[in-house]
């Protein structure tokens, strides 16, 4: 009897979510198209090697530099490569980067925001010391440092973008735990018996989720440029791996002489992906929005 009432309670919350799910999306026609490229894009990523009509790497110099056609929709580059299976390859990894190193500063920056806005004291002052040395410099330039010193491996370029998007959760956090630690309900869950850590973990944390969706959003795209930016002047993936900014790099020598859709093709996939996580926030912050559901 007792597994029945709690399998019917678990498929309850499984509805409830999917139809509050279903409704944010009919509420809100920008959120329902954001998510709709964001699944074009998880589709290319998933199956972009099988969906190419050409091998990535594989050159043809008698097809060097050929202009859009019906047999090469976004032309061929210098070496004869297709630049539309390149791009099309090229998402797996951009979004690889993007959502690995979005999802590791997501983990330890929401850790120690918590940590630092709920028991405060000596804790506190160490963390926001150590997140305003990292947001004393600028950002990228940093990120350029970390991969000249560890090396120019895709490992690198996630912890690089990581490290400097880790301030960004952390604040955010704090800012909400700090604010309701003391909270009416943070309180009735303590005299109720839960643990500090349960308390903030089941009662305060989910509160402060609604705003990181939108810096989650903003932060992938962001991740993204700077992951094609590390990759443009020669610090991020190295070729002939097909990725954006490598080839918006190679396609800019080739501008002036004509050869636009060398750069032209991978440039705007990079701005249709930023773009779309840019359109997720609102979204995502509905979504997981505890006010949003009742």
């Amino acid at each position: 009897m007792t597994d029945a009432v709690s399998n019917s309670s678990a498929l309850n919350r499984t509805d409830g979510a999917l139809a509050h799910f279903i409704y944010v999306l009919k509420s809100n026609p920008v959120t329902m198209l954001a998510f709709a490229m964001f699944a074009v894009l998880i589709a290319v990523g998933i199956l972009g090697p099988a969906i190419a009509p050409y091998d990535p790497l594989a050159s043809n110099a008698a097809r060097a530099l050929e202009p859009p056609s019906w047999q090469h929709w976004f032309g061929t580059d210098n070496l004869g490569r297709d630049v539309f299976s390149r791009v099309i390859v090229a998402t797996r990894l951009d979004l690889a980067i993007s959502v690995a190193a979005v999802a590791l500063s997501f983990v330890v920056g929401s850790l120690l925001g918590s940590i630092a806005g709920y028991w405060g004291g000596w804790l506190d002052a160490v963390l926001n010391r150590v997140f305003d040395t990292i947001m004393a410099f600028p950002l990228f330039v940093l990120a350029m440092g970390i991969v000249a010193a560890l090396g120019n491996t895709v490992e690198n370029i996630v912890y690089a973008t990581a490290v400097i998007n880790i301030p960004f959760y952390a604040r955010l956090v704090r800012a909400e735990v700090n604010i309701r630690r003391e909270a009416g309900f943070a309180q009735a869950a303590k005299l109720s018996g839960n643990s500090d850590i349960r308390v903030l973990a089941l009662h305060i944390f989910p509160n402060a989720l609604p705003p990181m969706m939108v810096q989650v959003s903003l932060n992938l795209g962001w991740a993204m440029l700077n992951a094609a930016g590390l990759s443009f002047i020669g610090l991020g993936v190295r070729p002939p791996t097909a990725e954006w900014g490598i080839m918006v790099a190679e396609g800019a020598n080739f501008i002036v002489s004509g050869e636009w859709w060398l750069a032209f093709f991978p440039g705007l996939a990079l701005m249709f992906a930023v773009f779309t996580f840019n359109l997720l926030g609102d979204g995502l912050r509905d979504i997981v929005d505890p006010r949003q559901r009742s």
